[in-house]
């Protein structure tokens, strides 16, 4: 039995590529095979509907072993294992504190503080971490950039005060001048002085990261992964070049560096994402390592933090489920901790019910789907291998572009990396317009039924306090952190916030099949602007039907047949109505110039925008 089940795989023949796409040619009947399955992506290349063995010849990726140089198979030898982090915004010291001590009971094992610094002081800190041991659990700052050096000196002198060892301590305090630059449009320029004094500073905490690399601002900003990645990478060279300069050894500054990535929904591009990251960095700072330093100071610390850009306000439990699909991305590709954000963060400071929902979405990664077992477990995959070649191609292309034209800080400070992702966030608001980007429960499939209530969106405030109004001077441009659903949901709370509901009522006639599918397409499209839809099975004529719609008392009257049918249908249809609601005709039939020049006016398929067609209806039925 042993002995058939060896041979098992030997029994059949090995098919080449070749073979695969005589078959995928005769399938395609004619059609064109780069035009019908080859992906273009927006990072710049394209993927292929399949990839085999040969497709990993020349790959630099598989030559790598977990845990060796240039770690793109990751950090770590023995396991999979990250931490679970959670942030806490300190207004009160003891509130946090409490909160704090609650939660490691609760399975995280990594803390998030944000301090304002004027409440810096020993006995604050006393209060703050009070019964935290600082040996079992990592602990990370921020507080004002001006105010790191204090931190941390602060933090050395609770440590030592408390006989704690200091290498086994590990954490992170962020000093991110350019990351300040921007989010806020403030400059922060004595790097080299600030990082400089940081590093002396926690010299005798190596364990602490002290230079933060926050590349999630461009995720939560929209820029596509290839930008996120080649941006990051610029931004970590910058640091490494300044501070090297100013003579802190390369070895020791790249040790101090901490990247903080965000995670979009593009679950296999993620993993990819962090495994080129891995690779691209480790090339970097061993151009700086002098021979006898060692490789480990190649790693690159990865925080990895779900994204904001992706999160809605309206069918917000949907946001559950594309956090999981990004945490999970993320812990197979082996970060070094995660932040999964709550559901409810678009809306509301969020609850102490979605905050151990976003706990527990990790707990079931690592406790009952032991992701935290298998050390890349993409290594191999015909696929990803070649999607983290590309990726790694497309970053390190933005990389040099960056050097060459003076670097990372020279072009914020010009505002050109800031212009460039503000470009890719409106390219995907128009995407997202178009349904040419799906966000479940905004642009496609709403709840039908759902009213927001008392939710409003909590958007990025500026650095003055005032929103998108503000009046504050800046220093250079910013990243706008617009979120892709932003634009349907001001659309939906504005008709909400009238008082005034459209109903729109589905006359279905004519063919079964393409009236049922155009009728359900109608309905998703106009119940993403809040619309109350009514469907039918199905009207014997077209003044049955508008007799219905009448009665109904319709704002709008959808006529849903099929293109050949719409040339019967559509005026006489639009003619009995006589204005006394909107007129919709769901298609583009090869009959449309006849139909407009009889007076329709409104037409909705897929290649209309959606957002703007909503908007041009809110205009007219919202009076």
């Amino acid at each position: 039995m042993a002995e058939n089940k060896e041979k098992l795989f030997s029994d059949f023949p090995s098919v080449s590529t070749e073979a695969w796409m005589e078959k995928v040619t005769a399938d395609l009947k004619g059609a064109d095979f780069e035009k019908k399955l080859v992906w273009r992506t927006n990072e710049g290349f394209n993927v292929k509907p399949f990839y085999r063995r040969e497709d990993l010849d020349g790959l630099k990726t598989t030559d790598a072993l977990p845990g060796e140089y240039p770690y793109l198979r990751g950090n770590k030898k023995k396991d999979n294992s990250w931490l679970i982090r959670q942030d806490i915004r300190v207004e009160d010291p003891a509130e946090a504190n409490a909160k704090a001590l609650d939660i490691l009971n609760r399975g995280v094992d990594s803390l998030g503080f944000s301090i304002k610094a004027k409440q810096l002081s020993e006995a604050y800190l006393e209060v703050l971490l009070k019964d935290i041991c600082a040996e079992c659990v990592e602990l990370n700052f921020s507080t004002c950039q001006g105010h790191v050096v204090e931190l941390a000196n602060l933090l050395l002198a609770y440590f030592k005060k408390h006989g704690y060892d200091l290498s086994k301590l590990k954490g992170s305090i962020a000093y991110d001048p350019l990351g300040k630059m921007l989010a806020k449009g403030k400059e922060r320029t004595a790097i080299a002085e600030t990082g400089k004094a940081l590093i002396a500073a926690t010299a005798d905490l190596p364990g602490y990261h002290v230079l933060g690399v926050d590349a999630s601002l461009l995720c939560n900003a929209g820029a596509y992964i290839y930008q996120e990645l080649g941006y990051a990478l610029a931004w970590g060279n910058e640091y490494l070049n300044v501070l090297t300069e100013a003579g802190v050894p390369a070895a020791l500054v790249a040790k101090k560096i901490k990247f903080n990535f965000g995670i979009s929904s593009n679950y296999f591009m993620e993993i990819a994402k962090f495994r080129a990251a891995r690779m691209l960095w480790a090339d970097i700072v061993g151009q700086y390592l002098a021979e006898s330093d060692c490789k480990c100071a190649a790693k690159m610390h990865i925080h990895a933090e779900t994204s904001k850009f992706n999160l809605t306000l309206f069918d917000s439990y949907v946001n559950l489920l594309r956090t999981q699909t990004e945490a999970m991305s993320a812990a197979l590709a082996g970060v070094e901790s995660m932040t999964v954000l709550p559901f409810d963060s678009a809306y509301e400071t969020p609850t102490e019910f979605s905050e151990r929902l976003a706990r527990n979405q990790q707990l079931l990664l690592r406790e009952e789907s032991h992701f935290d077992k298998v050390i890349d477990p993409a290594g191999g995959s015909y696929y990803i291998e070649n999607l983290t070649a590309s990726i790694a191609a497309q970053a390190w292309k933005l990389f040099l572009a960056v050097e060459e034209e003076g670097g990372f800080y020279a072009l914020v400070k010009a505002g050109k990396v800031q212009d460039t992702v503000n470009a890719s966030n409106r390219a995907r608001h128009e995407a997202v317009a178009r349904r040419k980007e799906i966000l479940l429960g905004t642009n496609q499939y709403p709840n039908f039924t759902e009213l927001a209530g008392d939710k409003h969106p909590l958007e990025a405030a500026c650095c003055c306090g005032g929103g998108h109004e503000h009046a504050c001077e800046k220093d250079c441009a910013s990243l706008d952190f617009s979120r892709a659903a932003s634009e349907f949901e001001a659309l939906r709370l504005q008709t909400e916030q009238s008082g005034k509901r459209p109903r729109a009522f589905m006359l279905t006639i004519g063919n079964l099949a393409m009236r049922q599918a155009r009728a359900q397409f109608s309905c998703n499209f106009l119940a993403c602007a809040g619309y109350e839809v009514i469907d039918n099975l199905g009207f014997a004529t077209v003044e049955e039907g508008i007799d219905a719609a009448l009665a109904a008392k319709a704002d709008i009257v959808v006529l849903c047949s099929s293109d050949d049918e719409y040339a019967e249908y559509a005026i006489p249809a639009y003619q009995a109505l006589a204005g006394r609601a909107m007129f919709i005709v769901a298609g583009a039939p090869a009959c449309m110039d006849e139909l407009k020049a009889a007076g329709i006016e409104n037409f909705i398929h897929v290649r209309v925008n959606v957002l703007e067609t909503l908007k041009e209806y809110n205009a007219k039925l919202l009076k």
